[in-house]
């Protein structure tokens, strides 16, 4: 039997309801791997830009840190594809999309640091060092709070309301 109402689950099989989760995750990783390749990209051209050789130790720690953050990040985005690929027609598919949803998860938490590290960097040459940490710190801070803590005050006041947790 379904539920018609709006907003109400809709009968899925099991396979069903795996296609569609892991159909959604690749959505979401499209939006994400776009971001990454242009951090990735921003970060690769700076080393040959002029004023490069001038940064001073910290700054050069910023910006290899926060490269191979991205790189990390890229591959964390990108490993869900390569594990499809591998595990496809063996009857994986629940355990592809349970492992590539770990991953992005852990991607999220990697690109949050690039994000921070990039930004320091940048505003740290722009406008000095206090600046750049202010800046990190607030980027830091702004991922965590709509990555992090938002999903999970939304969960909680579903919660607390006595909505049950959807079957994903």
């Amino acid at each position: 039997m379904t539920d018609d109402r709006p907003g109400a689950p809709h009968a899925e099989t099991p396979i069903q309801r795996t296609n569609r989760n892991f159909g959604e995750l690749l959505q979401e990783l499209r939006v994400t791997q776009t971001g990454v390749q242009i951090l990735f990209a921003f970060l690769l051209t700076l080393a040959f830009t002029p004023r490069f050789p001038t940064l001073d130790t910290v700054q050069r720690t910023a910006y290899v840190v926060s490269l191979c953050l991205s790189v990390l990040a890229a591959a964390l985005f990108t490993a869900p594809a390569a594990i499809h690929r591998y595990l496809f027609h063996r009857g994986a598919k629940p355990d592809i999309v349970r492992v590539s949803s770990r991953i992005t998860e852990l991607g999220l938490g990697v690109l949050s640091l690039a994000l921070t590290g990039s930004v320091l960097l940048s505003v740290d040459v722009a406008v000095g060092r206090v600046g750049g940490v202010a800046a990190g710190a607030g980027t830091l801070l702004v991922c965590t709070g709509l990555w992090l803590v938002l999903p999970w005050r939304v969960l909680r006041h579903r919660l607390r309301h006595g909505a049950a947790p959807e079957r994903q």
